[in-house]
């Protein structure tokens, strides 16, 4: 063997990014509403929606409309929205009440799920109540967050995301105590998987977020790695004097931190100087449109002029300038000139490195997504 057959021999290929079809196909979208939103863990909503027994909020996953509600033992229940007769949704928006009644022919579920009564079924020979109830799904509260996931074989979000929940409430010590005040709706024109790994790396963050990446972190310092299911960002803050808002540093350990918890596939806690948290949550649409919301928080949901300032900034800068970015890759993924190039994946990590987006796709090879 000679000199140039050992140098082809240890050639390494490097790792290119997902064919252009995984994130334009509507086929592919299809896989995935069937497979991965519905197999995963996604965010319902708050538990502060939920006050008092009979409070309910609806809400949609992968196609299917689902409904939370407080039974009268204080347990968050979760349900598919229909009616176990003939198939009518049975609430709809938000609201409160004593019992589920469905408005197509009056059959009525206790808060537990279980049919309660129904016109004139004590007629209908060996009819029995007590077999027939509501089809419950997995619901979990994360720190006051409810998220839902269809497979009723579905590990716990503890397994999912180890470590997380312990995490969460360190950094943000009042965590349970939050409320949602501010809900920004963003739509993008591109794939949710577009907008996801541009959320996910900081390679673009130096030349594409002046505010952020001057005013808030220092972008030499931003890595990202994996843990289960989970890609956490770390960095460390600019001078907090140069904050737009006050941050109290003797409040506990983390106050002068920033940090990030994406969990994946399609939702991201983001805590920033001042234990001040936020979230995004992605909400597909269809394979070249979603939604991204941003929640703003503060302590038992009174007014904040601080939170409200901070939601207007992040809405006119960060927010701005990747809305611009991910609907230029969509176009460009869109277009017969564009071969997938290799990632950047340096061994060291750091800012300059893609080694999340390496991470996600595989978790999107995984899950069926890109199969």
């Amino acid at each position: 063997m000679n000199e140039n057959s050992i140098l082809m021999t240890n050639e390494v290929t490097p790792l290119r990014s997902l064919e252009a079809r995984y994130y334009t196909d509507p086929a592919i979208f299809d896989l995935e509403m069937q497979g991965l939103f519905a197999n995963s863990w996604q965010f319902a909503g708050h538990a502060a929606q939920l006050q008092k027994a009979g409070d309910f909020f609806t809400f949609e996953i992968a196609g299917e409309s689902l409904f939370c509600v407080m039974d009268r033992d204080d347990t968050i229940r979760a349900f598919y929205n229909v009616c176990q007769h003939r198939a009518h949704q049975l609430v709809s928006g938000t609201g409160s009440a004593r019992l589920i009644t469905c408005p197509y022919h009056a059959w009525t579920y206790e808060l537990s799920g279980q049919l309660r009564a129904g016109p004139n079924v004590k007629s209908v020979p060996g009819f029995r109540r007590e077999d027939i109830c509501l089809t419950s799904v997995q619901v979990e509260n994360f720190c006051g967050f409810l998220f839902v996931n269809l497979d009723p074989q579905a590990a716990p979000m503890d397994e999912w995301f180890p470590g997380v929940r312990e995490a969460l409430r360190a950094h943000v010590p009042h965590i349970d105590r939050l409320q949602p005040l501010v809900w920004v709706e963003i739509p993008e024109a591109c794939n949710w998987k577009v907008s996801v790994e541009n959320y996910s790396e900081c390679y673009h963050c130096a030349l594409n977020h002046q505010t952020f990446s001057t005013g808030v972190v220092k972008p030499e310092t931003y890595d990202i790695q994996p843990d289960g299911f989970c890609l956490r960002h770390t960095t460390e803050c600019q001078n907090l004097d140069d904050m737009t808002y006050p941050v109290d540093l003797t409040a506990n350990d983390y106050a002068g931190v920033y940090s990030s918890w994406f969990l994946w596939p399609m939702f991201s806690f983001q805590v920033y100087p001042g234990n001040m948290l936020n979230t995004y949550h992605w909400r597909p649409i269809d394979a070249g449109h979603v939604v991204v919301w941003r929640g703003w928080y503060s302590i038992d949901g009174a007014e904040s002029d601080i939170v409200r300032q901070l939601a207007v900034q992040d809405r006119q800068t960060t927010v701005a300038e990747d809305i611009g970015l991910v609907e230029s890759v969509q176009r460009g993924l869109n277009s017969r000139g564009y071969h997938p190039g290799p990632l950047v994946i340096d061994p060291k990590s750091g800012v300059n490195s893609e080694h999340s987006i390496a991470v996600l796709q595989q978790w999107m090879r995984g899950a069926g997504a890109a199969s």
